[in-house]
């Protein structure tokens, strides 16, 4: 059977790296296995769900061209895809485990449950502050044997009957985990308001929506075993699970949105990383293949698969992921590094930009360099304006009286070319050369400082053929103070 997999954030702020690579794992492996990747959102936090963090997740995902085969905008056989939009089926599920004897209405209030908390602290000698369920709290439910139902607020618990084994299962990523029954206490299944807790709410979900393989974090290993216990008091089968390693920051802390910046996939995309470069980054962060490290896109399907995935937790390397970016822009098409390239040249004040013949032609002369589509952008920027400011550096060291002397010389060969094209642009400087008897340097470097500002530039014919003839010899003759 071909796999069903699927990715399942919660819409409440952006798409954070961690899950970006979630997504990635589970689109890789059903791309590879010409598989399902289904897009469930988990909306049940109503008081931080809302349709700006919906809708950056599904640009984030967009942006990164992590496609979705069935979930928001792409309705498949078993929707539907948000979770507050079938509270109903939870409910079912519930009343069918109530019938059965594997759970109750637990009608105890939040102040019982909290006296209960508090007499077991005192009798510990800890704090309700402490991490009770370590020193062996766990909640006991007067109403655990009552069949009684009363018209007023209750929750749905799992009504555990530990018989002294383990439970356990085989993850393809980190092997055999296990943990004792008696460990469990009885934990909720749906809340008071009728919205269903995760360890419910996904194995209905994953159930229904026939999911075979499911791909998280570490920090979801715990909670598997609940669930284990879910899909056991109802007789469904569970996917094989897969349990990725975390993405570390550089000080060796979990990725966090308040304290890394990096964690924000917006923020890669605002930096000017291609979607393909940080989607080639973050595989890496977990997975390997040999020792390789840069991947196409087709490459990642082909060889991906959870076997590859390793246990060690995996670390940001800004330097890295940089490396990455100016790989694929230096490798990428001319013609796709100008397309995206467009909205950073647009941002930096050059408004009437076109992914055009003209701009592919600047993204080529840069593409060698630039590691980022904002430092190209910021580059290929003075090509499309009027005029230029001469760094006072650069024109004191080139534009000096012997500098603008050369100069002058090189503007009446340059007015006089015919064909405004690199390869009639770039001897003019060994002519100049020759009938003057001045280093090479010497004369392309006054030029280069006249028409860019600066010191650094592709080739003098590159250049100059950007630039065009009208514009070179504005900035030529300003320089001059024509």
């Amino acid at each position: 059977m071909k796999p069903r997999v699927r990715f399942a954030p919660s819409p409440t702020g952006y798409l954070h790296i961690g899950g970006a690579r979630t997504a990635l794992f589970n689109w890789l492996y059903a791309r590879h296995h010409g598989g399902t990747f289904v897009l469930r959102i988990e909306d049940t936090d109503q008081e931080r769900s809302t349709p700006k963090s919906l809708q950056a997740i599904l640009d984030g995902l967009a942006w990164l061209g992590i496609d979705w085969d069935e979930g928001p905008g792409k309705d498949g056989p078993y929707p539907p895809y948000f979770q507050m939009k079938k509270l109903d089926r939870y409910r079912e599920v519930a009343e069918q485990l109530i019938a059965e004897g594997k759970a109750y209405r637990d009608y105890t209030t939040e102040e019982e449950t909290a006296a209960q908390r508090k007499a077991f602290a005192a009798s510990k000698g800890l704090t309700e502050k402490d991490d009770l369920r370590r020193a062996g709290f766990k909640y006991t439910s007067p109403w655990r044997d009552s069949k009684e139902k009363r018209d007023q607020p209750f929750v749905v618990r799992f009504r555990m009957q530990p018989c002294g084994e383990r439970i356990g299962f085989d993850d393809l990523v980190g092997g055999r985990h296990e943990k004792p029954d008696e460990d469990l206490d009885d934990f909720v299944l749906i809340r008071s308001d009728g919205i269903p807790l995760y360890n419910f709410g996904c194995v209905v979900d994953d159930h229904d929506m026939h999911i075979t393989h499911v791909a998280r974090g570490q920090e979801h290993i715990n909670s598997t075993f609940p669930q284990l216990m879910v899909y056991r008091a109802l007789g469904w089968t569970p996917p094989a699970f897969a349990h990725i390693p975390l993405i570390l920051g550089q000080d060796k802390e979990k990725l966090s949105k308040r304290r890394h910046p990096e964690a924000d996939v917006r923020a890669h995309q605002q930096n000017g990383i291609l979607p393909h470069a940080l989607l080639n980054f973050i595989a890496r962060l977990g997975w390997s293949h040999g020792n390789d490290e840069l991947f196409t896109r087709q490459q990642l399907i082909e060889l991906f698969d959870f076997s590859g995935v390793g246990k060690a937790n995996g670390v940001w390397n800004p330097d890295k992921l940089l490396a990455t970016n100016q790989h694929w822009i230096k490798a990428g098409d001319p013609a796709d590094v100008a397309r995206a390239v467009l909205p950073y040249l647009r941002d930096a004040g050059v408004p009437e930009v076109l992914a055009d013949e003209r701009l592919g032609r600047a993204v080529k002369a840069f593409q060698p360099r630039a590691k980022t589509l904002v430092e190209m952008a910021q580059a290929i920027k003075p090509y499309y304006l009027r005029g230029v400011t001469i760094d006072g550096a650069a024109a004191a060291k080139h534009l000096d009286h012997t500098g603008k002397e050369l100069l002058k010389k090189a503007r009446a060969l340059l007015e006089a070319t015919a064909d405004w094209s690199a390869p009639q642009l770039d001897p003019i400087v060994d002519k100049l050369a020759t009938e003057t008897g001045a280093k090479k340097g010497a004369i392309a470097q006054p030029i280069r400082v006249a028409v860019t500002g600066g010191t650094t530039s592709p080739g003098i014919g590159e250049t100059l053929e950007l630039l065009g003839r009208a514009e070179t010899l504005h900035r030529i003759d300003a320089a001059l103070g024509n």
